[in-house]
């Protein structure tokens, strides 16, 4: 879905964006490696969207933060009561939650063609706000950043809970639609998508955010 008014409210309210990306790593869209894949045919389209727009907007000039989930250990994971009720349960998509993302397993690394030249990578996110536990607040106060373009896995969790924790601490929230997507299916994807339009911030089509982007970067090439 593409919010009403999407175009406008980045127009207007963008001043100064960030571009975040949410754990867009091999943990998540190698099929290979990954504990708690995408389908494989979903996460490969994703990364084939996402590192085009994320060139394009890294040549406008916005900053780009990569946030990773990894955890030092597997205590650190089962801490939290839903996922420790979650493990091993054959039933559930999240089973293997135990063995997402430890420390020194490729499932950390950020899948191929997302990182470029300058970005910033946060590989303490431990919960599916990208707020806790990081610096993510630091380096947008410290840059000036007063908006966000969110991409990333998955749009019902730490998508959908990073467009909420934005939006209380007063950030423009904008979820580029062709950037996000979830292991759990479109039902749940769309959803989160209505409940971050309905609420925290609007989901914006790329070709908007990169317009958007193109002309800022022509206002401070000016100024």
């Amino acid at each position: 879905m593409i919010s009403p008014h999407a175009a406008e409210a980045l127009v207007t309210l963008a001043r100064r964006p960030a571009v975040v990306t949410i754990d867009l790593h091999r943990g998540h869209l190698d099929p290979v490696v990954a504990t708690l894949p995408l389908p494989p045919r979903a996460a490969a389209d994703l990364v084939f969207r996402v590192v085009p727009i994320l060139d394009r907007l890294r040549a406008c000039g916005l900053p780009v933060i990569h946030v990773v989930t990894a955890y030092r250990d597997v205590d650190e994971i089962v801490s939290n009561p839903y996922w420790r009720f979650q493990t091993g349960r054959a039933d559930s998509a999240r089973r293997a939650i135990a063995e997402h993302n430890l420390e020194g397993l490729p499932g950390i690394d950020l899948m191929p063609g997302i990182e470029g030249p300058g970005d910033r990578i946060i590989r303490t996110k431990k919960r599916y706000d990208c707020f806790v536990g990081t610096d993510l607040e630091f380096i947008l106060r410290t840059t000036g950043c007063d908006s966000l373009l969110l991409m990333g896995v998955n749009t019902n969790s730490c998508v959908l809970a990073t467009a909420i924790a934005a939006s209380v601490r007063d950030f423009a929230v904008f979820v580029v639609a062709d950037g996000v997507d979830s292991m759990l299916g479109p039902e749940l994807h769309e959803a989160a998508e209505v409940l971050i339009d309905a609420s925290f911030g609007w989901v914006v089509s790329a070709e908007d955010a990169l317009r958007t982007a193109t002309g800022l970067g022509r206002a401070t090439a000016a100024s």
